[in-house]
């Protein structure tokens, strides 16, 4: 059926209409969805029609179902499960990405959007001070970049020992161990799974989520094999990170490889003011984090970072007759991540990169933190509050007493639409959890969620709420 002249240009043009009405709504809109997914699914499940229907027409009818859905995720008052928002050239150039549909896995077929990934994984190296010789790949986010980075470890620590395998496998292979803080992200646990690689062994944590070096000594000393160390950067609660410095040199002093899951608080190395909290990355083995969080591109984008370019592509690389391979030059992208399709997802992290520039990142930054600074010194002042985490990052958790009164006036909040934050457990307790990853938040979200937080405490507290 052939496209008719102006169909893409008349669909086009009511998604547009679409997407500026729901960017203008972000200001005022309450942030939760208005209706489930299972009365959603009532609308959206009419019989399929028997002939084609007008593009426009699907996108109109696509828009108004969908909408009483929505979670209004780029909004500056979101503040939930550390999503970021998306920068406007972020979001522009996700669009061009889906209107030149290019499957962004060869140089050869697709150049223009090699060249833009390519580009766009030299700055981030060198906005995040890793080395300049290692490979990134741009993953659909930080568990897939994860993924990445311990599949490239289990590669060198069996060639270590020995073991092939990619003709052997893993069936009776030596066993990897790999440690892991006890405070760490499910993502790496579910990397591991997918890996084969099993259960970790737990090192202990202090109070802030940080691994003990101490700790991961005596665990290492009492082991013996390949082994892999995952750190982190960017507690998911108290957004600090691990001693990189210390537990990298024990880690390689066994032989270990180091990998870093750094979903969001990788991007601290970026700032001068907070590049202390990652002191000694670049002294590690392989990195994950995500770009639509704290660099607000579209979703899904990750990025993974392997120092060994040779290890990478020997996980994922493939030769076949009808491939037109990279031999000599740095590599196909369908080398560097497990998938032989993909949209171009780097390409709008080339331009968020482009828009924002050295200082623009580091603002973006530096403002994420001051935000939630601001937050920690707002819920400082209201009685019965207490900041459970140091704030030193974009995170800060609270309690407001007991888990049932926390987990009431999160309930609240979340009712009142004005704010949205995420409950979680953390330490032992039920917490109320904020997270800073979206570029527009700014004094005034940060006054509104916080008035809405007061008016919970008070709905919550009072008699006829009883």
């Amino acid at each position: 059926m052939p496209a008719r002249p102006g169909e893409y240009r008349e669909a086009l043009a009511r998604a547009q209409e679409h997407s500026n009405r729901w960017i203008d709504s972000l200001t005022s809109r309450p942030i939760g969805p208005r209706q489930g997914a299972d009365e959603l699914l009532a609308s959206f499940s009419m019989p399929l029609q028997d002939k084609p229907m007008d593009a426009a027409t699907v996108v109109d009818e696509l828009a108004g179902l969908a909408e009483p859905g929505l979670m209004a995720v780029p909004s500056g008052r979101f503040f939930g499960w550390v999503m970021g928002g998306t920068l406007p050239a972020a979001m522009a150039a996700d669009w061009l990405v889906s209107a030149w549909d290019q499957n962004a896995a060869l140089r050869y077929a697709t150049p223009a959007m090699a060249a833009a990934e390519e580009t766009a994984g030299r700055w981030l190296l060198d906005l995040l001070d890793l080395p300049s010789t290692a490979d990134v790949g741009f993953t659909t986010g930080a568990t897939g970049s994860n993924f990445v980075g311990l599949a490239a470890a289990r590669q060198a620590v069996l060639d270590g020992v020995g073991w092939d395998l990619v003709t052997d496998g893993l069936s009776g292979s030596p066993r990897i161990n790999v440690f892991v803080g006890a405070d760490r992200h499910a993502s790496v646990d579910m990397a591991l799974k997918y890996l084969g690689l099993g259960k970790p062994i737990e090192v202990a944590a202090d109070a802030q989520g940080r691994l003990i070096p101490a700790a991961l000594a005596q665990a290492m000393d009492a082991t013996s094999g390949p082994a892999i160390l995952c750190l982190q950067a960017g507690n998911l609660h108290s957004g600090d990170s691990d001693p990189f410095t210390e537990a990298a040199d024990i880690a390689h002093s066994h032989g270990a490889w180091v990998h870093v899951d750094g979903a969001f608080g990788l991007w601290a190395a970026a700032s001068r003011k907070h590049r202390h909290l990652v002191a000694g990355l670049e002294g590690c083995d392989s990195w994950a984090t995500d770009a639509h969080k704290t660099l607000n591109v579209p979703y899904d984008c990750g990025v993974a970072i392997v120092t060994r370019p040779e290890i990478l592509r020997n996980v994922f690389g493939v030769h076949t007759s009808y491939l037109v391979n990279d031999e000599q030059g740095p590599g196909d992208p369908f080398e560097k991540v497990p998938e032989f399709s993909r949209r171009a997802r780097g390409v709008p992290v080339w331009a968020a990169l482009r828009s924002l520039g050295r200082t623009g990142v580091e603002d973006l930054v530096d403002g994420l933190v001051e935000q939630a600074q601001a937050f920690a010194a707002g819920f400082g002042k209201m009685p019965g509050v207490e900041v459970l985490n140091d704030v030193v990052f974009t995170q800060v958790c609270v309690s407001f007493g007991s888990d049932e009164r926390t987990r009431g006036i999160t309930e609240r909040i979340i009712a009142d639409g004005t704010a949205w934050m995420s409950g979680s457990h953390w330490a032992g307790r039920d917490i109320l959890r904020i997270s800073v990853s979206n570029w527009s938040t700014d004094e005034n979200d940060v006054a509104a969620a916080l008035a809405a937080v007061d008016r919970a405490i008070a709905f919550y507290d009072s008699p006829s709420a009883a």
